[in-house]
Protein backbone atom coordinates (compact mmCIF):
# COMPACT_ATOMS: atom_id res chain seq x y z
CA UNK A 1 0.00 0.00 0.00
CA UNK A 2 1.34 3.44 -0.98
CA UNK A 3 2.03 5.87 1.80
CA UNK A 4 1.28 9.57 1.47
CA UNK A 5 2.82 12.65 3.03
CA UNK A 6 2.20 16.34 2.36
CA UNK A 7 5.04 18.75 1.64
CA UNK A 8 4.25 21.99 3.52
CA UNK A 9 6.10 25.29 3.89
CA UNK A 10 6.04 29.03 3.39
CA UNK A 11 6.57 30.49 -0.11
CA UNK A 12 10.18 30.75 -1.28
CA UNK A 13 11.61 28.27 1.20
CA UNK A 14 12.89 25.94 -1.55
CA UNK A 15 9.95 23.57 -1.15
CA UNK A 16 9.57 22.92 -4.88
CA UNK A 17 13.34 22.44 -5.24
CA UNK A 18 13.25 19.77 -2.53
CA UNK A 19 10.21 18.16 -4.20
CA UNK A 20 12.16 17.85 -7.45
CA UNK A 21 15.23 16.51 -5.61
CA UNK A 22 13.21 13.80 -3.92
CA UNK A 23 10.99 12.76 -6.82
CA UNK A 24 13.00 13.44 -9.98
CA UNK A 25 10.92 13.70 -13.16
CA UNK A 26 7.99 11.57 -12.09
CA UNK A 27 5.64 14.34 -10.98
CA UNK A 28 2.01 14.50 -12.06
CA UNK A 29 -0.85 16.94 -11.61
CA UNK A 30 -4.19 15.61 -10.45
CA UNK A 31 -7.47 16.32 -8.67
CA UNK A 32 -8.15 15.25 -5.10
CA UNK A 33 -11.45 14.35 -3.47
CA UNK A 34 -13.06 17.34 -1.81
CA UNK A 35 -10.89 19.84 -3.68
CA UNK A 36 -11.60 21.89 -6.80
CA UNK A 37 -7.94 22.50 -7.63
CA UNK A 38 -5.07 20.39 -8.95
CA UNK A 39 -1.97 19.65 -6.92
CA UNK A 40 1.45 18.35 -7.89
CA UNK A 41 2.30 14.86 -6.64
CA UNK A 42 4.87 12.15 -7.33
CA UNK A 43 5.75 8.67 -6.10
CA UNK A 44 9.21 7.75 -4.88
CA UNK A 45 10.60 4.47 -3.53
CA UNK A 46 12.09 4.79 -0.06
CA UNK A 47 13.59 1.49 1.04
CA UNK A 48 10.80 -1.07 0.73
CA UNK A 49 8.00 1.51 0.86
CA UNK A 50 6.38 3.44 -1.98
CA UNK A 51 5.78 7.03 -0.92
CA UNK A 52 3.42 9.50 -2.59
CA UNK A 53 4.61 13.05 -1.99
CA UNK A 54 2.07 15.85 -2.50
CA UNK A 55 3.37 19.41 -2.90
CA UNK A 56 0.90 21.83 -1.27
CA UNK A 57 0.76 25.56 -2.07
CA UNK A 58 2.98 27.77 0.04
CA UNK A 59 1.22 29.17 3.08
CA UNK A 60 2.15 31.69 5.75
CA UNK A 61 -0.51 30.75 8.27
CA UNK A 62 -2.52 27.59 8.78
CA UNK A 63 -5.47 29.73 9.83
CA UNK A 64 -5.31 32.10 6.87
CA UNK A 65 -8.04 32.55 4.26
CA UNK A 66 -6.12 33.30 1.09
CA UNK A 67 -6.77 30.87 -1.76
CA UNK A 68 -3.48 29.03 -1.29
CA UNK A 69 -3.98 28.73 2.47
CA UNK A 70 -7.50 27.42 2.00
CA UNK A 71 -6.33 24.77 -0.46
CA UNK A 72 -3.59 23.57 1.87
CA UNK A 73 -5.95 23.47 4.87
CA UNK A 74 -8.67 21.60 2.97
CA UNK A 75 -6.21 18.97 1.73
CA UNK A 76 -4.88 18.33 5.24
CA UNK A 77 -8.46 18.10 6.55
CA UNK A 78 -9.84 15.75 3.90
CA UNK A 79 -6.91 13.43 3.13
CA UNK A 80 -5.56 10.64 5.32
CA UNK A 81 -1.81 11.17 5.65
CA UNK A 82 1.13 9.30 7.07
CA UNK A 83 2.58 12.61 8.01
CA UNK A 84 3.73 16.07 7.00
CA UNK A 85 7.20 17.05 5.74
CA UNK A 86 7.65 20.71 6.71
CA UNK A 87 10.28 22.78 4.89
CA UNK A 88 11.63 25.93 6.53
CA UNK A 89 14.25 28.50 5.52
CA UNK A 90 17.06 28.13 8.07
CA UNK A 91 17.96 31.82 7.77
CA UNK A 92 14.42 32.86 8.77
CA UNK A 93 13.55 30.46 11.58
CA UNK A 94 12.45 33.23 13.93
CA UNK A 95 9.60 33.99 11.51
CA UNK A 96 8.77 30.50 10.27
CA UNK A 97 8.81 28.29 13.38
CA UNK A 98 5.35 29.61 14.33
CA UNK A 99 3.92 27.62 11.39
CA UNK A 100 5.48 24.45 12.80
CA UNK A 101 3.76 24.98 16.15
CA UNK A 102 0.42 25.49 14.37
CA UNK A 103 0.87 22.28 12.38
CA UNK A 104 1.81 20.31 15.51
CA UNK A 105 -1.64 20.95 16.91
CA UNK A 106 -3.13 18.85 14.08
CA UNK A 107 -1.85 15.66 15.70
CA UNK A 108 -0.19 14.39 12.50
CA UNK A 109 3.35 12.91 12.45
CA UNK A 110 5.82 15.56 11.26
CA UNK A 111 9.38 15.75 10.04
CA UNK A 112 11.16 19.09 9.83
CA UNK A 113 13.60 19.89 6.99
CA UNK A 114 15.67 23.03 7.58
CA UNK A 115 16.53 24.10 4.04
CA UNK A 116 19.20 26.58 2.84
CA UNK A 117 21.57 25.36 5.56
CA UNK A 118 24.54 26.37 3.39
CA UNK A 119 23.38 30.00 3.33
CA UNK A 120 22.76 29.94 7.07
CA UNK A 121 26.28 28.65 7.71
CA UNK A 122 27.75 31.33 5.46
CA UNK A 123 25.93 33.99 7.47
CA UNK A 124 27.13 32.55 10.78
CA UNK A 125 23.76 31.03 11.78
CA UNK A 126 24.12 27.77 13.70
CA UNK A 127 21.27 25.45 14.67
CA UNK A 128 21.50 22.88 17.47
CA UNK A 129 19.34 20.26 15.73
CA UNK A 130 19.50 17.77 18.60
CA UNK A 131 18.24 20.31 21.12
CA UNK A 132 15.59 21.49 18.65
CA UNK A 133 14.43 17.91 18.14
CA UNK A 134 14.06 17.38 21.87
CA UNK A 135 12.21 20.65 22.36
CA UNK A 136 9.81 20.17 19.43
CA UNK A 137 9.66 16.37 19.78
CA UNK A 138 10.10 16.16 16.00
CA UNK A 139 12.83 14.77 13.74
CA UNK A 140 14.93 17.65 12.32
CA UNK A 141 17.24 17.52 9.28
CA UNK A 142 19.57 20.22 7.96
CA UNK A 143 19.62 20.28 4.15
CA UNK A 144 20.38 22.37 1.09
CA UNK A 145 17.92 21.33 -1.60
CA UNK A 146 19.66 23.55 -4.15
CA UNK A 147 23.11 22.01 -3.57
CA UNK A 148 21.82 18.53 -2.68
CA UNK A 149 23.51 18.61 0.72
CA UNK A 150 21.78 16.45 3.33
CA UNK A 151 19.11 15.20 0.89
CA UNK A 152 20.38 11.59 0.99
CA UNK A 153 20.32 11.65 4.80
CA UNK A 154 16.82 13.12 4.66
CA UNK A 155 15.64 10.19 2.51
CA UNK A 156 17.04 7.71 5.04
CA UNK A 157 15.37 9.61 7.86
CA UNK A 158 12.09 9.63 5.91
CA UNK A 159 12.27 5.85 5.46
CA UNK A 160 12.80 5.29 9.19
CA UNK A 161 10.10 7.82 10.02
CA UNK A 162 7.56 6.10 7.74
CA UNK A 163 8.24 2.72 9.34
CA UNK A 164 7.34 4.29 12.66
CA UNK A 165 4.05 5.60 11.19
CA UNK A 166 2.83 2.88 8.81
CA UNK A 167 -0.85 3.77 8.85
CA UNK A 168 -2.36 6.99 7.44
CA UNK A 169 -4.45 9.02 9.88
CA UNK A 170 -6.77 12.03 9.70
CA UNK A 171 -5.83 15.39 11.12
CA UNK A 172 -7.44 16.53 14.34
CA UNK A 173 -10.29 18.55 12.90
CA UNK A 174 -11.09 20.34 16.12
CA UNK A 175 -8.14 22.62 15.59
CA UNK A 176 -9.46 23.76 12.20
CA UNK A 177 -13.17 23.63 13.03
CA UNK A 178 -13.38 27.31 13.88
CA UNK A 179 -11.65 28.22 10.59
CA UNK A 180 -14.10 26.03 8.69
CA UNK A 181 -17.07 27.72 10.39
CA UNK A 182 -15.69 31.16 9.50
CA UNK A 183 -15.07 30.09 5.91
CA UNK A 184 -18.54 28.56 5.58
CA UNK A 185 -20.15 31.68 7.02
CA UNK A 186 -18.27 33.91 4.59
CA UNK A 187 -19.24 31.68 1.65
CA UNK A 188 -22.89 31.78 2.76
CA UNK A 189 -22.88 35.57 3.08
CA UNK A 190 -21.30 35.98 -0.32
CA UNK A 191 -23.58 33.40 -1.94
CA UNK A 192 -26.80 34.94 -0.63
CA UNK A 193 -25.98 38.63 -0.76
CA UNK A 194 -23.33 39.15 -3.43
CA UNK A 195 -23.59 38.27 -7.09
CA UNK A 196 -20.25 37.51 -8.71
CA UNK A 197 -20.32 36.48 -12.40
CA UNK A 198 -18.55 33.28 -13.38
CA UNK A 199 -16.20 35.20 -15.61
CA UNK A 200 -15.34 38.69 -14.41
CA UNK A 201 -15.04 41.33 -17.11
CA UNK A 202 -11.57 42.85 -17.47
CA UNK A 203 -11.30 46.07 -15.51
CA UNK A 204 -9.63 49.23 -16.74
CA UNK A 205 -6.81 48.37 -14.30
CA UNK A 206 -6.27 45.02 -16.07
CA UNK A 207 -6.20 46.69 -19.45
CA UNK A 208 -3.75 49.38 -18.35
CA UNK A 209 -1.50 46.89 -16.55
CA UNK A 210 -1.29 44.84 -19.74
CA UNK A 211 0.94 47.63 -21.07
CA UNK A 212 2.43 49.30 -18.00
CA UNK A 213 3.50 46.00 -16.40
CA UNK A 214 4.72 44.46 -19.64
CA UNK A 215 7.98 42.54 -18.96
CA UNK A 216 9.76 44.27 -21.87
CA UNK A 217 8.06 47.66 -22.18
CA UNK A 218 7.13 48.32 -18.52
CA UNK A 219 10.40 49.95 -17.44
CA UNK A 220 10.82 52.09 -20.61
CA UNK A 221 7.22 53.30 -20.15
CA UNK A 222 8.02 54.19 -16.54
CA UNK A 223 11.00 56.27 -17.69
CA UNK A 224 8.86 58.00 -20.33
CA UNK A 225 6.22 58.80 -17.72
CA UNK A 226 8.86 60.36 -15.45
CA UNK A 227 10.12 62.41 -18.39
CA UNK A 228 6.55 63.65 -18.88
CA UNK A 229 6.47 64.62 -15.20
CA UNK A 230 9.57 66.79 -15.66
CA UNK A 231 8.11 68.39 -18.79
CA UNK A 232 4.98 69.28 -16.80
CA UNK A 233 7.06 70.65 -13.92
CA UNK A 234 8.88 73.06 -16.21
CA UNK A 235 5.86 73.90 -18.33
CA UNK A 236 3.65 74.81 -15.36
CA UNK A 237 6.20 75.83 -12.74
CA UNK A 238 8.51 78.19 -14.66
CA UNK A 239 5.91 80.95 -15.26
CA UNK A 240 4.93 80.79 -11.59
CA UNK A 241 8.57 80.97 -10.56
CA UNK A 242 9.18 83.99 -12.79
CA UNK A 243 6.17 85.74 -11.28
CA UNK A 244 7.30 85.17 -7.70
CA UNK A 245 10.87 86.22 -8.53
CA UNK A 246 9.51 89.46 -10.01
CA UNK A 247 7.46 90.14 -6.88
CA UNK A 248 10.46 89.55 -4.62
CA UNK A 249 12.62 91.84 -6.79
CA UNK A 250 10.00 94.60 -6.73
CA UNK A 251 9.64 94.31 -2.96
CA UNK A 252 13.41 94.71 -2.56
CA UNK A 253 13.66 97.72 -4.88
CA UNK A 254 10.54 99.63 -3.89
CA UNK A 255 10.21 98.84 -0.21
CA UNK A 256 13.12 97.10 1.50
CA UNK A 257 16.05 99.11 0.03
CA UNK A 258 14.60 102.55 0.99
CA UNK A 259 13.64 101.21 4.41
CA UNK A 260 17.23 100.15 5.17
CA UNK A 261 18.93 103.19 3.59
CA UNK A 262 19.94 104.66 6.96
CA UNK A 263 21.89 101.59 8.13
CA UNK A 264 25.67 101.18 7.81
CA UNK A 265 26.88 99.75 4.52
CA UNK A 266 27.85 96.39 6.00
CA UNK A 267 24.43 96.01 7.67
CA UNK A 268 22.60 96.83 4.41
CA UNK A 269 24.79 94.33 2.58
CA UNK A 270 24.12 91.64 5.17
CA UNK A 271 20.34 92.13 5.17
CA UNK A 272 19.85 92.72 1.42
CA UNK A 273 22.61 90.81 -0.36
CA UNK A 274 22.92 88.20 2.34
CA UNK A 275 19.65 87.23 3.99
CA UNK A 276 17.11 88.63 1.52
CA UNK A 277 18.80 87.59 -1.73
CA UNK A 278 19.83 84.22 -0.33
CA UNK A 279 16.49 83.25 1.18
CA UNK A 280 14.52 84.98 -1.59
CA UNK A 281 16.30 83.05 -4.33
CA UNK A 282 15.39 79.79 -2.62
CA UNK A 283 11.82 80.94 -2.08
CA UNK A 284 11.44 81.83 -5.75
CA UNK A 285 11.71 78.14 -6.57
CA UNK A 286 8.90 77.15 -4.25
CA UNK A 287 6.28 77.19 -7.09
CA UNK A 288 8.29 74.66 -9.11
CA UNK A 289 8.77 72.48 -6.03
CA UNK A 290 5.00 72.62 -5.38
CA UNK A 291 4.31 71.57 -8.99
CA UNK A 292 6.86 68.76 -8.73
CA UNK A 293 5.29 67.34 -5.58
CA UNK A 294 1.86 67.74 -7.16
CA UNK A 295 2.96 65.68 -10.15
CA UNK A 296 4.53 63.02 -7.92
CA UNK A 297 1.34 62.90 -5.85
CA UNK A 298 -0.57 62.07 -9.04
CA UNK A 299 1.86 59.22 -9.77
CA UNK A 300 1.58 57.89 -6.21
CA UNK A 301 -2.16 58.27 -5.58
CA UNK A 302 -3.07 56.82 -8.97
CA UNK A 303 -1.56 53.49 -7.90
CA UNK A 304 1.35 53.58 -10.33
CA UNK A 305 4.13 54.03 -7.76
CA UNK A 306 3.47 50.56 -6.30
CA UNK A 307 3.74 49.12 -9.80
CA UNK A 308 7.10 50.79 -10.28
CA UNK A 309 8.37 48.83 -7.26
CA UNK A 310 6.87 45.64 -8.71
CA UNK A 311 8.56 46.27 -12.06
CA UNK A 312 11.94 46.76 -10.42
CA UNK A 313 11.75 43.74 -8.10
CA UNK A 314 13.39 41.37 -10.59
CA UNK A 315 16.28 43.78 -11.18
CA UNK A 316 16.71 44.48 -7.48
CA UNK A 317 16.82 40.75 -6.68
CA UNK A 318 19.84 40.42 -8.99
CA UNK A 319 21.50 43.11 -6.90
CA UNK A 320 20.84 41.21 -3.67
CA UNK A 321 17.82 43.35 -2.70
CA UNK A 322 14.12 43.43 -3.48
CA UNK A 323 11.44 45.89 -4.57
CA UNK A 324 11.16 47.32 -1.06
CA UNK A 325 14.59 48.90 -1.52
CA UNK A 326 13.36 50.52 -4.73
CA UNK A 327 10.30 51.86 -2.90
CA UNK A 328 12.63 53.50 -0.37
CA UNK A 329 14.66 54.87 -3.29
CA UNK A 330 11.53 56.53 -4.63
CA UNK A 331 10.73 57.90 -1.18
CA UNK A 332 14.19 59.49 -1.22
CA UNK A 333 13.00 61.83 -3.99
CA UNK A 334 11.25 63.78 -1.26
CA UNK A 335 13.85 63.51 1.49
CA UNK A 336 16.58 60.97 2.19
CA UNK A 337 15.95 60.95 5.96
CA UNK A 338 12.45 59.35 6.09
CA UNK A 339 13.46 57.02 3.25
CA UNK A 340 16.35 55.70 5.37
CA UNK A 341 14.03 55.26 8.33
CA UNK A 342 11.63 53.37 6.06
CA UNK A 343 14.23 50.66 5.46
CA UNK A 344 13.11 49.15 8.78
CA UNK A 345 10.66 47.05 6.72
CA UNK A 346 13.69 45.15 5.35
CA UNK A 347 14.47 42.28 7.71
CA UNK A 348 18.10 41.59 6.83
CA UNK A 349 20.56 44.02 8.42
CA UNK A 350 23.01 43.72 5.52
CA UNK A 351 20.24 44.48 3.04
CA UNK A 352 19.09 47.43 5.17
CA UNK A 353 22.57 48.92 5.13
CA UNK A 354 22.86 48.36 1.37
CA UNK A 355 19.51 50.10 0.85
CA UNK A 356 20.59 53.01 3.06
CA UNK A 357 23.82 53.32 1.08
CA UNK A 358 21.72 53.61 -2.10
CA UNK A 359 19.23 56.19 -0.86
CA UNK A 360 21.64 59.21 -0.72
CA UNK A 361 21.88 59.03 -4.52
CA UNK A 362 18.16 59.79 -4.79
CA UNK A 363 17.58 63.22 -6.28
CA UNK A 364 15.95 64.73 -3.20
CA UNK A 365 13.96 67.97 -3.14
CA UNK A 366 16.99 69.89 -1.82
CA UNK A 367 19.10 68.91 -4.82
CA UNK A 368 16.09 69.46 -7.06
CA UNK A 369 16.04 73.22 -6.42
CA UNK A 370 19.75 73.43 -7.34
CA UNK A 371 19.17 71.62 -10.61
CA UNK A 372 16.03 73.58 -11.42
CA UNK A 373 17.98 76.82 -11.01
CA UNK A 374 20.99 75.76 -13.08
CA UNK A 375 18.97 74.14 -15.87
CA UNK A 376 16.76 77.23 -16.14
CA UNK A 377 19.75 79.60 -16.09
CA UNK A 378 22.14 77.81 -18.47
CA UNK A 379 20.05 75.53 -20.70
CA UNK A 380 17.28 76.31 -23.17
CA UNK A 381 13.64 75.62 -22.22
CA UNK A 382 13.63 72.68 -24.66
CA UNK A 383 16.81 71.14 -23.28
CA UNK A 384 16.14 71.75 -19.56
CA UNK A 385 13.68 68.84 -18.99
CA UNK A 386 16.05 66.42 -20.71
CA UNK A 387 18.94 67.61 -18.55
CA UNK A 388 16.90 67.07 -15.39
CA UNK A 389 15.73 63.69 -16.69
CA UNK A 390 19.35 62.64 -17.28
CA UNK A 391 20.20 63.50 -13.68
CA UNK A 392 17.32 61.34 -12.43
CA UNK A 393 18.50 58.45 -14.62
CA UNK A 394 22.03 58.96 -13.29
CA UNK A 395 20.74 58.86 -9.71
CA UNK A 396 19.13 55.46 -10.36
CA UNK A 397 22.23 54.17 -12.11
CA UNK A 398 24.51 55.16 -9.22
CA UNK A 399 22.11 53.63 -6.67
CA UNK A 400 22.02 50.35 -8.60
CA UNK A 401 25.79 50.42 -9.06
CA UNK A 402 26.22 50.85 -5.30
CA UNK A 403 23.94 47.87 -4.65
CA UNK A 404 25.85 45.84 -7.25
CA UNK A 405 29.13 46.60 -5.49
CA UNK A 406 27.61 45.28 -2.23
CA UNK A 407 25.81 42.31 -3.77
CA UNK A 408 28.26 39.77 -2.32
CA UNK A 409 27.00 40.58 1.18
CA UNK A 410 23.30 40.91 0.42
CA UNK A 411 22.20 38.44 -2.24
CA UNK A 412 22.40 35.31 -0.11
CA UNK A 413 18.93 35.72 1.33
CA UNK A 414 16.40 37.99 -0.35
CA UNK A 415 12.93 38.02 1.16
CA UNK A 416 10.07 37.80 -1.33
CA UNK A 417 8.32 41.08 -2.09
CA UNK A 418 4.70 40.75 -1.03
CA UNK A 419 2.57 43.74 -1.92
CA UNK A 420 -0.95 44.38 -3.13
CA UNK A 421 -1.27 46.38 -6.32
CA UNK A 422 -4.15 48.82 -5.84
CA UNK A 423 -6.52 49.54 -8.71
CA UNK A 424 -5.86 52.67 -10.73
CA UNK A 425 -7.75 55.63 -9.35
CA UNK A 426 -8.14 59.25 -10.33
CA UNK A 427 -6.84 61.31 -7.39
CA UNK A 428 -9.06 64.14 -6.20
CA UNK A 429 -7.80 67.67 -6.63
CA UNK A 430 -8.26 68.37 -2.93
CA UNK A 431 -6.15 65.37 -1.92
CA UNK A 432 -3.43 66.29 -4.42
CA UNK A 433 -3.32 69.88 -3.21
CA UNK A 434 -3.10 68.79 0.45
CA UNK A 435 -0.28 66.36 -0.24
CA UNK A 436 1.63 68.81 -2.42
CA UNK A 437 1.46 71.65 0.08
CA UNK A 438 2.20 69.28 2.96
CA UNK A 439 5.40 68.07 1.26
CA UNK A 440 6.38 71.62 0.32
CA UNK A 441 5.72 72.84 3.86
CA UNK A 442 7.81 69.97 5.22
CA UNK A 443 10.63 71.00 2.89
CA UNK A 444 10.50 74.62 4.08
CA UNK A 445 10.34 73.65 7.76
CA UNK A 446 13.27 71.27 7.43
CA UNK A 447 15.31 73.61 5.25
CA UNK A 448 14.39 77.02 6.67
CA UNK A 449 16.83 77.05 9.56
CA UNK A 450 19.67 75.68 7.46
CA UNK A 451 19.08 78.26 4.74
CA UNK A 452 19.05 81.27 7.06
CA UNK A 453 22.06 80.06 9.04
CA UNK A 454 23.89 79.06 5.87
CA UNK A 455 23.46 82.34 3.98
CA UNK A 456 24.43 84.30 7.08
CA UNK A 457 27.62 82.27 7.45
CA UNK A 458 28.39 82.58 3.73
CA UNK A 459 27.98 86.36 3.91
CA UNK A 460 30.42 86.49 6.81
CA UNK A 461 33.02 84.38 4.99
CA UNK A 462 32.68 86.33 1.73
CA UNK A 463 32.76 89.79 3.39
CA UNK A 464 35.31 89.41 6.19
CA UNK A 465 37.50 91.35 6.54
CA UNK A 466 35.07 94.16 5.75
CA UNK A 467 37.58 96.19 3.74
CA UNK A 468 38.18 93.32 1.28
CA UNK A 469 36.39 92.93 -2.04
CA UNK A 470 33.27 90.73 -1.51
CA UNK A 471 34.08 87.07 -2.30
CA UNK A 472 37.59 88.17 -3.31
CA UNK A 473 40.80 86.27 -2.66
CA UNK A 474 41.51 88.31 0.51
CA UNK A 475 38.32 87.13 2.27
CA UNK A 476 38.00 84.01 4.38
CA UNK A 477 36.00 82.41 1.59
CA UNK A 478 38.74 83.32 -0.88
CA UNK A 479 41.33 81.54 1.25
CA UNK A 480 39.12 78.47 1.49
CA UNK A 481 38.56 78.47 -2.26
CA UNK A 482 42.30 78.76 -2.85
CA UNK A 483 42.95 75.67 -0.76
CA UNK A 484 40.30 73.72 -2.70
CA UNK A 485 41.34 74.94 -6.16
CA UNK A 486 43.54 71.89 -6.99
CA UNK A 487 40.59 69.61 -6.19
CA UNK A 488 37.87 71.38 -8.16
CA UNK A 489 39.71 72.93 -11.13
CA UNK A 490 40.00 69.57 -12.98
CA UNK A 491 36.19 69.33 -12.70
CA UNK A 492 35.54 72.74 -14.30
CA UNK A 493 34.22 74.11 -10.98
CA UNK A 494 35.59 77.57 -10.21
CA UNK A 495 36.45 78.97 -6.79
CA UNK A 496 33.12 80.70 -6.18
CA UNK A 497 31.14 77.56 -6.98
CA UNK A 498 33.41 75.48 -4.76
CA UNK A 499 32.50 77.69 -1.79
CA UNK A 500 28.80 76.93 -2.35
CA UNK A 501 29.60 73.20 -2.52
CA UNK A 502 31.43 73.48 0.79
CA UNK A 503 28.24 74.70 2.46
CA UNK A 504 26.30 71.99 0.68
CA UNK A 505 28.04 69.52 2.99
CA UNK A 506 25.74 70.78 5.72
CA UNK A 507 22.54 70.92 3.64
CA UNK A 508 22.00 71.02 -0.11
CA UNK A 509 19.29 73.63 0.43
CA UNK A 510 22.02 76.16 1.23
CA UNK A 511 23.77 75.90 -2.17
CA UNK A 512 21.55 78.32 -4.13
CA UNK A 513 21.28 80.74 -1.21
CA UNK A 514 25.09 80.65 -0.92
CA UNK A 515 25.48 81.51 -4.60
CA UNK A 516 23.12 84.47 -4.20
CA UNK A 517 25.31 85.81 -1.38
CA UNK A 518 28.60 85.02 -3.15
CA UNK A 519 27.58 86.77 -6.38
CA UNK A 520 25.71 89.54 -4.57
CA UNK A 521 22.61 88.98 -6.71
CA UNK A 522 19.39 87.05 -6.49
CA UNK A 523 16.73 85.69 -8.79
CA UNK A 524 17.07 86.64 -12.46
CA UNK A 525 20.29 88.61 -11.86
CA UNK A 526 21.98 85.57 -10.35
CA UNK A 527 20.76 83.38 -13.22
CA UNK A 528 22.10 85.90 -15.73
CA UNK A 529 25.52 86.00 -14.05
CA UNK A 530 25.77 82.20 -13.98
CA UNK A 531 24.80 82.01 -17.67
CA UNK A 532 27.60 84.46 -18.50
CA UNK A 533 30.26 82.77 -16.37
CA UNK A 534 29.47 79.09 -17.14
CA UNK A 535 29.04 77.07 -20.30
CA UNK A 536 26.86 73.97 -20.31
CA UNK A 537 29.79 71.61 -19.67
CA UNK A 538 30.80 73.43 -16.47
CA UNK A 539 27.19 73.67 -15.33
CA UNK A 540 26.52 69.96 -15.90
CA UNK A 541 29.78 68.98 -14.15
CA UNK A 542 28.73 71.10 -11.15
CA UNK A 543 25.30 69.44 -11.07
CA UNK A 544 26.83 65.96 -11.32
CA UNK A 545 29.05 66.68 -8.32
CA UNK A 546 26.08 68.11 -6.40
CA UNK A 547 24.02 65.01 -7.22
CA UNK A 548 26.60 62.52 -6.00
CA UNK A 549 28.73 64.03 -3.24
CA UNK A 550 28.17 63.39 0.43
CA UNK A 551 24.63 63.42 1.86
CA UNK A 552 23.53 66.23 4.16
CA UNK A 553 24.27 66.15 7.88
CA UNK A 554 20.72 64.99 8.75
CA UNK A 555 20.94 62.04 6.36
CA UNK A 556 24.34 61.02 7.71
CA UNK A 557 23.09 61.17 11.29
CA UNK A 558 20.11 59.02 10.33
CA UNK A 559 22.36 56.53 8.56
CA UNK A 560 24.53 56.21 11.63
CA UNK A 561 21.54 55.78 13.95
CA UNK A 562 19.69 53.26 11.75
CA UNK A 563 22.78 51.17 10.96
CA UNK A 564 23.87 51.10 14.59
CA UNK A 565 27.48 52.08 13.90
CA UNK A 566 29.64 54.84 12.42
CA UNK A 567 31.22 52.51 9.88
CA UNK A 568 28.37 52.74 7.36
CA UNK A 569 28.26 56.53 7.72
CA UNK A 570 31.97 56.98 6.98
CA UNK A 571 31.75 54.46 4.16
CA UNK A 572 28.90 56.48 2.63
CA UNK A 573 30.93 59.71 2.86
CA UNK A 574 34.04 58.16 1.30
CA UNK A 575 32.09 56.33 -1.43
CA UNK A 576 29.96 59.31 -2.47
CA UNK A 577 32.88 61.78 -2.50
CA UNK A 578 35.03 59.42 -4.57
CA UNK A 579 32.24 58.76 -7.05
CA UNK A 580 31.38 62.47 -7.31
CA UNK A 581 34.94 63.51 -8.12
CA UNK A 582 35.59 60.67 -10.58
CA UNK A 583 32.27 61.11 -12.37
CA UNK A 584 32.58 64.89 -12.72
CA UNK A 585 36.23 64.57 -13.76
CA UNK A 586 35.42 61.99 -16.43
CA UNK A 587 32.52 64.05 -17.78
CA UNK A 588 34.29 67.41 -17.82
CA UNK A 589 37.60 66.21 -19.25
CA UNK A 590 35.84 63.95 -21.75
CA UNK A 591 33.49 66.71 -22.92
CA UNK A 592 36.36 69.19 -23.26
CA UNK A 593 38.35 66.67 -25.31
CA UNK A 594 35.43 66.08 -27.67
CA UNK A 595 34.28 69.69 -28.07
Amino acid sequence: MSKRIALVGMPNTGKSTLFNRLTGAGARVGNWPGLTVELLSAKVLLGDAMLELVDLPGLHNLHGFSEDERVARHFIETQALNGILVVLNTTQLERQLALVLQLKSLGLPMLLALNMADEAQHRGIRVDTEALEQRLELPVCLISAKQGQGVAALKLRLGEWLREHPKPIQASLGVLAEDDVIEATVDELIGRNVHIPICLSPTHTDRIDHYLLHPLFGIPLFLLLMLGVFQAVYGLGTPLQDGLAWLLGEAKTLWLTPLLAGLPAWARSFLLEGLYDGVGTVMSFLPIIVVFFLAMAVVEDSGYLARAAFLMDALMSRLGLDGRAFVMQLMGFGCNVPAMMGTRVIRSQTQRIAAMMMIPFSLCSARLQVFLFFTSAVFSPRAAPWVLFSLYVMSFFLAFFTAWMMRGRTRRSVDPLLMELPPYRLPTLAALARQSFRESGHFLRQAGGFIILGVALVWFLTHFPLDASPAGPATLAGHLAGWMKPIFTPLGIDQLLSIALLFGFVAKEVVIGSLAVIYGAGGDQLASQLAQRLDWVQAYSFMLFTLVYTPCVSALATLRRESGSSRAMWASIAWSLSLAWLLSFAFYQGARALL
